[in-house]
């Protein structure tokens, strides 16, 4: 098995580890996602009912409205947050939706991870301080 260091920036503290998913598309929590589920429901995404739930959830960006924030409550709420999240291009609302969610999680990493970390790889993140170690799956 190969392993693969990433340096990144903090956003959410904290050290959490698991199986990848992993989206090369945006993201949106106002309605694409199913809060209470933990699903992806947008219809066209790469991911479409698929459950981000215990996951290390890799994805490059949001799109779509405020709704971030509420939608991440909900999440966290329900019980059916990622594990950790790794956001290649971070913005107010996927900062803030991290912060609610309450998940450890990291960005602006030396490497593209959605070009690095593939769905099942284990990754391990130390958003502390700020590294991703993945096990790639194959």
């Amino acid at each position: 098995m190969s392993r693969i260091l990433l340096n990144g920036r903090k956003v959410v503290g904290g050290i959490s580890e698991g199986e990848a998913l992993v989206t090369k598309q945006t993201i949106s929590t106002w309605g694409g996602v199913h809060a209470v589920k933990g699903i992806i429901t947008e219809r066209n995404h790469e991911l479409w009912g698929q459950s981000f739930k215990d996951k290390i959830f890799v994805f490059p960006a949001a799109k779509g409205s405020s709704g971030w924030s509420t939608v991440a409550q909900v999440i966290r709420m329900a019980g059916q947050s990622p594990k950790a999240m790794i956001i290649r291009d971070i913005s107010s609302l996927t900062g803030i939706g991290a912060v609610v969610m309450r998940v450890p999680t990291v960005t602006e990493l030396d490497k593209d991870p959605t070009e690095i970390i593939e769905t099942g790889d284990w990754v391990k993140v130390d958003a502390d301080r700020g590294i991703v170690e993945i096990t790639k799956k194959k």
